[in-house]
């Protein structure tokens, strides 16, 4: 019999307690795992669609082999591996500001996303996102000439519903533009939201990016007995 409901991790941290639980779901008959930040939901291993998706059209717009990716967001693990499962990505950084999540893949807590952590691919590195993404030295302080193929986002829920407040400074022309300046030319910048494209952000992505547009990713709802959806942003640097 599976365990209805249990809080593997909980730990406090600046921007309050995040927890992982598994709780057996009746309505699908199966183990879900999902990530809370204080009482807000984070993420749910039932509707991973989207995370992987931003993986799948960010690199898909990404052209030559030995790529070198960010993800921006650790999470459940589901952007980083889809990213991983690209023959043409050499080595993915994956930035993440929570210590307790990334104890969670060391620890293989998450069974979709097992051995992630393992992958001689994968680095997880411990920092501010949005610091060093508008930072001149980065995502490799040691190497601040280091650019990267592709950018793939996934934290706040939108970019005007952001985790933090000081992330705002990010989705603007300045912010954009800091962090554009870490890709090579013609790499991805591609972003996850839980809205439809927004299009004063769509407007202020134009401003750095070329090629911007934003995918409506839909996927089965099985409390609502329809469709739900996501989004995925994407932009290229000229």
């Amino acid at each position: 019999m599976s365990i209805r409901f249990e809080v593997l991790d909980s730990r406090p941290s600046p921007m309050g307690e995040i927890s992982l639980r598994r709780r057996y779901d009746s309505e699908v008959r199966a183990e879900v795992y999902e990530v809370k930040l204080g009482e807000e939901f984070l993420m749910s291993s039932l509707f991973p669609v989207a995370e992987i998706e931003l993986a799948h059209l960010g690199l898909a717009r990404t052209a030559g082999t030995g790529l070198d990716v960010i993800v921006g967001g650790l999470g459940l693990g589901y952007t980083a591996q889809a990213a991983l499962e690209d023959r043409r990505v050499a080595t993915v950084t994956v930035v993440e500001y929570s210590a307790p999540v990334i104890d969670w893949h060391r620890r293989n807590l998450i069974p979709d996303t097992a051995g992630l952590a393992a992958d001689p691919r994968i680095r997880l590195a411990r920092m501010d996102f949005f610091a060093a993404a508008m930072s001149e030295a980065g995502f490799h302080p040691d190497e601040p000439d280091r650019r990267y193929d592709a950018i793939l986002l996934d934290i706040d829920h939108t970019p005007r519903h952001v985790l933090h407040e000081p992330h705002t400074a990010f989705y603007t022309v300045e912010g954009l533009r800091a962090a554009s300046a870490h890709l090579r030319p013609g790499g991805c910048f591609a972003m996850w939201s839980d809205d439809p494209a927004d299009d004063e952000f769509m407007a202020v992505l134009a401003e750095v990016f070329t090629d911007v547009e934003n995918r409506e990713i839909w996927f089965d709802n099985p409390y609502t007995g329809g469709e739900s959806s996501n989004s995925v942003y994407l932009a290229t640097k000229v």
